[in-house]
């Protein structure tokens, strides 16, 4: 007779009931760290405004993978340089970011994966300067003190938009300014310029009288990129697919309901919708695989940060991009 039974059979009934409760709990509590050894997760990395916010506010995305087994967890950036490092340290994966995030989180980590892009929005990003500023040109931005966020999409916008007008990068002075500071310093009067993307610039635009000096178009495309990991691409195939699948669902809703998008975003982005209405006016929506233009587009990027010497090495973007089936 086993140990456990000797027991019970020396013990009153209600000993033995307590023995057998005690039983259940235990493989009930096995039962339930096994699920969430199982467990499936898949992290998503967003900022404030765009398709992601959108997806997570509706719960589409939790329909989508519950029947493949996954949950979803969500977690806010303020910006896209820090995304791609949480990306890169394995908080998250997946996130979006612009077109120059992407290129240093690869050069830190030649696990990155791009796994999709949205169209190109070049009026989405702009040099914003005072409306009673001097400055008429980007060529007047010669010796100026410009806001801008380090290593984002505005990033390469302005240094395409000097190299444009015959000013070499190193003749303005740049200032490194999260959206939210870069917006006080140029309300303040403390920058002459601020290189900025929506809907920081449709709010600035508004709240200060602020004036383009030039925004993206002939310069650069002002894509959105969705990025992942080799490593997860792997693992969790499907998941991804189905995650892009409703970003697609997304987009199609977004690209026919501007204002219902821009009274959804408003809370959480802190900006009037009409605001915001300006902004998603400016928006691209359609999330696709990266093609050979697009790709040759985050090619210059990078060739373009390694001549100036903030990448310490060439990069190969082709080799980070999802292949089809993959």
């Amino acid at each position: 007779m086993p140990a456990a039974t000797r027991a019970l059979a020396l013990h009153p009934a209600g000993t033995r009931r307590a023995w057998i409760l005690l039983t259940a709990l235990a493989l009930l509590t096995l039962g339930v760290l096994h699920a969430r050894a199982d467990e499936r997760v898949i992290r998503i990395g967003y900022q404030k405004y765009g398709t992601l916010v959108l997806l997570k506010g509706k719960g589409l995305l939790e329909q989508r993978l519950k029947p493949l087994g996954y949950r979803v967890t969500w977690a806010e950036f303020p910006s896209g340089p820090p995304l791609m490092e949480a990306l890169n340290a394995g908080a998250v994966d997946l996130g979006s970011a612009g077109e120059a995030p992407p290129i240093f989180a690869q050069a830190a980590n030649p696990d990155l994966l791009y796994v999709g892009h949205e169209p190109a929005a070049p009026k989405g990003e702009a040099i914003l300067v005072a409306k009673d500023s001097p400055i008429r040109t980007v060529a007047d931005l010669r010796g100026k003190k410009i806001a801008l966020n380090k290593g984002s999409n505005v990033h390469y916008f302005l240094v395409r938009a000097l190299e444009q007008a015959g000013v070499p990068y190193e003749a303005v002075t740049p200032t490194f300014l999260a959206p939210a500071d870069g917006a006080a310093a140029f309300a303040r009067g403390a920058v002459d310029a601020w290189a900025i993307w929506d809907p920081y610039l449709a709010s600035g635009e508004r709240s200060t009288g602020g004036r383009i000096l030039a925004d993206g178009t002939d310069l650069v495309p002002n894509r959105q990129f969705y990025l992942s990991t080799r490593a997860f691409a792997t693992a969790h195939g499907p998941a991804l697919d189905a995650t892009l699948a409703a970003i697609g669902e997304i987009d199609a809703w977004a690209k026919e309901n501007t204002d219902a998008v821009a009274a959804e975003l408003s809370p959480s982005v802190g900006i009037p919708a009409p605001i915001l209405t300006v902004a998603l006016r400016r928006l691209t929506y359609g999330v696709t695989p990266l093609n050979a233009e697009t790709t040759a587009d985050q090619q210059r990027v990078a060739d373009t940060f390694h001549r100036l010497g903030l990448l310490p090495k060439p990069l190969d973007v082709a080799s980070a991009v999802r292949k089809p089936g993959s």
